[in-house]
């Protein structure tokens, strides 16, 4: 009998220090807390300790989710870990979290380097390694630690990135439970406007890698820093997703009013709110949960799942549109049944 992935648990983890617009506004004095808040819609944000890693917070989520959910850890039988912040070069860091969640030696484990777009593209692989028969039940973790990635002085990203990790288990169910159908997309011509430059084997990092210089809008970074051009990837988002959510209705045979909740990545207020009316998504289909934690990159989406399950705002068996989108440039879109 045929195995259709579905999504059935998800818990998610934020470290415990806390950076809040008050604490942001004594830094940047021209940007009120209420400012930061009326502009991003982020409150406060978590951020990972010196010696915190992507890992570490994706170890705790999963075992937040084995503690919280009926899945056993011995039926696991493949590891995603989605990271742009692995521990090493090598190994990958899905190795190592095999080992420290006591996961069989039989789980296939391996690392994906993708951002706001990387939970849906690993749902994708997570759906094709189980209705191909290869496994039957993925732990995906995602997890992020941007803030090791930002000046200090760089309030474009500062004020939005915040750090988190989620994890998903994707298993064999019933064919109406299904996800699905998928489209995906890349355009690498975008590839400069959201970069670290400094640190891959392009670029090496070094004293001059190191070396903080001033914007034209009063931010400094270096070459080691995560760069964003705000403006570039606003016009990316506002066309690529449009037609991307568009493409995957058209593809499932299906129209707005036949999902429940439309989830996009939580990139921030202002561009969640801006595609919203774009696309006119009715408010009460639209989830926005990034208040209290922030852009966590690929984590927003089982995030936002997470919390407004918890609140009582998604209900079993509701449908969802998911849909990620950014650095890279990259895309993705599925259909999931909560």
């Amino acid at each position: 009998m045929p195995h259709y992935a579905h999504l059935t648990a998800i818990a998610y983890h934020l470290p415990q220090a806390i950076l809040t617009n008050a604490a942001l506004e004594q830094e940047f004095i021209d940007w009120p807390a209420q400012k930061i808040l009326d502009k991003t819609g982020i409150a406060q944000r978590h951020i990972a300790a010196e010696h915190e890693t992507a890992s570490d917070l994706a170890f705790h989520a999963a075992e937040k989710l084995f503690a919280t959910h009926d899945v056993a850890r011995g039926d696991i039988d493949f590891l995603i870990l989605c990271t742009q912040a692995p521990d090493y070069l090598l190994p990958s860091s899905a190795c190592v979290l095999q080992q420290r969640l006591g996961l069989p030696t039989s789980c296939g484990a391996l690392d994906i380097n993708l951002g706001c777009s990387g939970y849906v593209y690993a749902l994708a692989m997570a759906k094709g390694l189980i209705e191909s028969g290869i496994r039957k039940k993925v732990l995906l973790l995602t997890a992020d630690t941007y803030s090791k990635y930002i000046n200090a002085r760089d309030r474009s990203v500062r004020t939005l990135f915040g750090d988190g990790a989620a994890a998903s288990v994707i298993a064999g169910g019933a064919p109406e439970l299904a996800l699905g159908p998928f489209v995906l997309g890349t355009d690498g011509s975008g590839a400069n406007n959201l970069i670290v430059p400094a640190g891959g084997m392009r670029t090496a990092r070094s004293a001059a890698t190191a070396m903080p210089v001033e914007d034209a809008s009063g931010n400094w970074r270096s070459q080691d820093d995560l760069f964003m051009d705000g403006a570039q990837i606003v016009q990316f988002t506002l066309g690529a997703v449009p037609r991307t959510m568009q493409e995957l209705l058209d593809t499932a045979g299906k129209t707005l009013d036949d999902i429940d909740h439309v989830i996009f990545h939580q990139a921030n207020k202002f561009m969640l709110d801006a595609l919203r009316r774009k696309i006119r998504i009715p408010e009460d289909k639209f989830v926005i949960e990034i208040d209290t934690v922030g852009n966590t990159v690929s984590s927003t989406i089982p995030i936002a799942i997470a919390r407004a399950r918890a609140s009582g705002r998604i209900m079993p068996g509701d449908t969802a549109l998911l849909l990620g989108f950014g650095v890279g440039y990259s895309w993705a879109g599925t259909l999931a049944r909560l």
